[in-house]
C-alpha cells in the first residue's frame, strides 16, 4: 500500500473509537497578531459540530489553522491519529478532509460540470460520490451542468462549491458559512444535504452566523469568544443554554 493510499484511509475507517477530529492547545498567528489562544475541540465520527460565535471570533481562523492555511501554528490537530500540526496543506487534505470556504473558489472558466469533475482524490474512494449521485442531491446542478461555474446563482454555486468537495472522496467536511446571504429555499435545501451527508456517516465541522440553520442540525456546538472557546454543550442541552447564547452572540 502507498503512503497516498494509508493516507486516504485513516481517516475514514470508522471500526475504531479514535475521533475524526481532536485538537489541544492551538495557537494561531496572522503574522504578529495572535488570533487562536488556546483551542481545544473534539469531533467524533459521524457528528456534525457547530463553531458559533461572533465575527472575529475565531472560527474560520480554526478552520484555516486546521488545514495549515494559517502562518504559525502550535498545538496539536490530530486527524484520526495522525498528528498533522507540522504537515503542509496538501498533505492535510489528503487526510481526508474536504474545506468548503466562505468565498467558494468556483473556476469561473469552466463549467458547472468541469468544476465537478476537476478535483483529485483525497479521501478513499469509497466515499467519492458520483457524478449521478451528486445530480441526485442537487438536481438544480444537473439543469445547470453546462453553465459556466460563476454564472450560476448564489445558491447554485453554494451548491456546487460542496458537491465539489463530496466528489473528492473527504469524509470530514468543514463548511465555513455556507447559508450566508441565501434565500430560505436554498437554505432549506442546504439544511436537508447535511442531514443526508449525516446519515451517510460524514463528519462535518460548520462555522455558521445562521443560528436558527445551525441549531436543528448539530449534534454539537463550541461557542468562540476572542479566539477561545468559552463553552461548549450538546444539542439536548440547547434549550437551557439560550441565556448564555444570548448574551454571547445575542440570538
Amino acid at each position: 500500500m502507498s503512503q497516498a493510499e494509508s493516507e486516504h484511509i485513516e481517516v475514514i475507517d470508522a471500526t475504531t473509537g479514535t475521533p475524526a477530529l481532536t485538537i489541544a492547545g492551538l495557537q494561531a498567528w496572522y503574522g504578529e497578531s495572535h488570533i487562536l489562544h488556546g483551542v481545544d475541540l473534539t469531533v467524533n465520527r459521524g457528528e456534525v459540530v457547530t463553531l458559533l460565535g461572533r465575527n472575529g471570533a475565531g472560527r474560520t481562523t480554526t478552520l484555516r489553522a486546521i488545514m495549515g492555511l494559517t502562518g504559525r501554528r502550535t498545538g496539536s490537530i490530530k486527524i484520526g491519529e495522525r498528528e498533522t500540526i507540522d504537515l503542509p496543506t496538501h498533505k492535510i487534505a489528503h487526510c481526508g478532509i474536504g474545506y468548503c470556504p466562505e468565498e467558494r473558489g468556483i473556476f469561473s472558466s469552466l463549467s458547472c460540470e468541469e468544476n465537478l469533475i476537476l478535483p483529485p482524490m483525497v479521501g478513499a474512494s469509497k466515499d467519492a460520490m458520483s457524478l449521478d449521485e451528486i445530480y441526485e442531491m442537487f438536481p438544480n446542478l444537473k439543469e445547470r451542468r453546462m453553465s459556466q461555474g460563476t454564472r450560476l446563482s448564489g445558491g447554485e454555486q453554494q451548491m456546487l462549491a460542496v458537491a465539489r468537495i463530496l466528489r473528492t472522496g473527504a469524509n470530514l467536511l468543514f463548511l465555513d458559512e455556507i447559508s450566508e446571504g441565501l434565500a430560505p429555499v436554498i437554505v432549506q435545501a442546504l439544511a436537508r444535504m447535511i442531514m443526508m451527508l449525516k446519515q451517510r456517516g460524514y463528519t462535518v465541522v460548520m462555522v455558521e452566523q445562521n443560528f436558527r440553520f445551525a441549531a436543528p442540525l448539530a449534534d454539537r456546538f463550541y461557542v468562540m469568544e476572542h479566539g477561545r472557546i468559552v463553552e461548549h454543550f450538546g444539542a439536548s442541552e440547547l434549550e437551557c443554554k439560550m441565556p448564555v447564547l444570548h448574551d454571547l452572540l445575542g440570538v
